[in-house]
């Protein structure tokens, strides 16, 4: 479907969160990385919502206690100490932290205020032990220009990480908390982001910002964008944690269409009569139905003790299986809703039915007794009684929401960049003062003293990296969209390689094995330094470089020598290639009389490479594969 985004009335903002590389964490002196043997701490907590200095409570943070969730933390003393366990007072906040996102914030013609107080934010999911997010804004204002275009930059703060989710088991949801208080910058845009390309494009441009300074870290999960989107009739939907850069402008296109197509639907709903007191929390036991039915998932839950409770949504037929956008849909949005609300694991609906094992029979009956029309769709879902009815509840109130058109919510990026329900939008009852860190002055002699040693601007790298290495246009703008310009310039200084095959391998290559499955974020810099120095030194061919980036990411803790001896990928000397060139001569000799030398040189070289790739210098056995066939001129 092709989108006029100026006629639709897009509008989005980015909010770009990037670890930074420092020493120590935002508040304690622990080593900001993360551990993958097994925890030497655990405890257990349930997170609990405060009211604000104005007596409110935050509506996500209600919506996150109303799960009923348990958290067991997981740490150990390497990356986690009492401040990251809540025991103990967070210490002063970490200048290293402050004076990069200074840097980031004079680069982006930001203006530093004059003192810097730490806020709570109130997050009760279980990704902070304390119940809350510890902020700061660092600056306010800025702007940073794309294609011609100013976009303005609301704000620049740092802030601390949260604890990484390692799976749940029933209620009980498991973090680790390493991560937790790794300092992150936060960069907020102003919402005058009109295209998905422009939503891409400025996204780009930080990052660019981000790494000249050669301070933040790099690798899977160290950069989050959030993207704030709305369209005309629509409503604003903040989308958490879009990882990969290229999903950015993906994930605007995807929600641009969920909320033009909701709009269709809650027209649709107009079209067909529907009011708002038609749509009842009227619940039906439908349990005897499915006694004897061949759904494994019903029968498994009507066994065990559960019902199965049915709702009848007036009106809704058909709709709940429309497609919003790829691998979304009204049915699925219900689903989630119920899922969170209701601690169900799924719900049925009559648009998708019959399926399942569910028989058109048993449809037949569901619709009977709930008095469904022809129209009218049926959800129903099978668990506990309490269980069932939030469920139920959640999904009346997500088909009052369709009537309306678009709800505000908070919804979270999916690796495909379609999207799904997280919560409801915060409130500003999220925010109070933290009182255990105090106030910092930033002076103007120090903001001054910053700015004389800002670093290189992305545009004066672009230009240093074409005219120093010699890299074409196209090459020299995908190092700086990627995470290894430094690295770049740290094995062309170490290594004998051509800088066109390192920032070719860095991008292009790296991009196509990560394309292919291959997980490449497994693959440490000095291990890639490596590959490039056994490279310079001969070692290895080039043509043997992706073979060794494939065998290492599946064997994170080995070396590249070992990688070598697994793969067999040992250069062969000059006396080895001599004998195996004078080997396919002799073998080919007839074959060469009859073409010629010059016309034979091609199909030789192909067996050779065929069958030695990345064992042998393709250069070199090119030189000396002409040489043995002088003979035959």
């Amino acid at each position: 479907m092709d989108v006029d985004y100026a006629q639709v009335g897009l509008k989005a903002g980015l909010e770009i969160h990037q670890q930074l590389d420092t020493a120590y964490k935002l508040f304690c002196k622990c080593k900001p990385t993360l551990f993958k043997e097994e925890p030497e701490i655990t405890f257990l907590r349930r997170l609990r919502p405060t009211q604000s200095e104005l007596g409110q409570i935050d509506p996500a943070a209600y919506f996150e206690f109303q799960k009923g969730t348990k958290i067991l933390y997981e740490a150990n003393n390497q990356t986690s100490c009492l401040v990251e366990m809540d025991e103990e007072p967070p210490h002063e906040l970490n200048m290293e932290a402050v004076e990069i996102a200074l840097t980031v914030a004079l680069m982006l013609n930001s203006k530093p205020i004059d003192e810097i107080h730490v806020m709570r934010k109130t997050v009760i999911d279980g990704s902070n032990t304390t119940g809350f997010q510890r902020t700061c804004i660092i600056a306010l204002g800025g702007e940073i220009e794309i294609k011609g275009k100013k976009i303005p930059i609301q704000h620049v703060a740092v802030e601390e990480d949260a604890a990484r989710k390692m799976g749940q088991e029933g209620s009980i949801i498991r973090y680790r908390i390493d991560r937790l208080g790794i300092p992150l910058i936060e960069i907020a845009t102003a919402p005058v982001i009109y295209s998905p390309e422009e939503a891409k494009e400025t996204a780009l441009a930080i990052g660019r910002i981000l790494r000249a300074t050669g301070k933040v870290k790099r690798g899977l999960g160290t950069i989050r964008q959030d993207i704030n989107i709305s369209i005309r009739e629509g409503a604003l939907v903040e989308v958490k944690g879009v990882q990969e850069l290229e999903l950015v402008s993906l994930v605007v296109k995807n929600e641009v269409l969920r909320q033009l197509n909701l709009l269709k639907i809650r027209d649709e709903l107009k079209n067909r009569g529907l009011t708002e007191e038609q749509i009842k929390e009227e619940f039906v036991n439908v349990t005897e139905i499915f006694k004897g039915t061949k759904c494994k998932v019903l029968r498994k839950a009507i066994e065990s003790g559960k019902l199965v409770l049915a709702v009848k949504l007036p009106k809704f037929a058909g709709l709940l299986k429309m497609e919003l956008a790829p691998n979304m849909r009204l049915g699925k949005e219900m689903a989630d809703r119920a899922k969170f609300w209701g601690r169900v694991q799924g719900i049925f609906h009559t648009d998708e039915l019959p399926g399942y094992g569910i028989t058109p029979e048993e449809v037949e009956r569901l619709r009977r007794l709930v008095k469904a029309q022809k129209d009218d769709a049926v959800v129903f879902v099978a668990d506990t009684e309490e269980n069932a009815i939030d469920a139920l509840k959640a999904v009346v109130k997500r088909a009052k929401e369709a009537l309306k058109g678009v709800p505000e919510e908070t919804r979270a990026a999916n690796p495909d960049g379609s999207t799904h329900y997280m919560r409801p939008r915060p409130g500003a009852a999220r925010m109070y003062p933290e009182t255990d860190v105090p106030p910092i002055r930033i002076t103007n002699e120090y903001i001054e003293k910053l700015r004389t040693r800002l670093p290189e601007l992305p545009e004066q790298k672009f230009k240093r990296l074409m005219e120093q290495y010699k890299l074409n246009r196209k090459l020299a703008n995908q190092l700086m969209d990627s995470e290894y310009c430094e690295l770049f310039e740290e094995i062309v200084r170490e290594t004998n390689v051509s800088p066109t095959l390192v920032a070719a391998t860095l991008t292009e290559t790296l991009k196509a094995l990560k394309r292919d499955g291959v997980e490449v974020w497994r693959i440490s810099d000095s291990q890639l330094v490596d590959i490039f120095r056994m490279v310079g030194n001969g070692t290895i061919a080039k043509e043997a470089i992706p073979d060794v980036i494939v065998w290492l990411s599946k064997n994170e803790s080995r070396t590249v020598k070992d990688a070598i001896e697994s793969l067999g990928l040992r250069m062969l000397s000059e006396e080895e290639i001599k004998a195996i060139i004078e080997k396919i001569v002799q073998e080919n000799s007839e074959f060469i009389r009859k073409r010629g030398a010059k016309a034979s040189f091609g199909p030789l070289m192909g067996i050779i490479m065929r069958d030695y790739r990345g064992k042998v210098n393709a250069e070199r056995v090119s030189e000396m594969l002409k040489k043995a066939l002088e003979r035959f001129a």
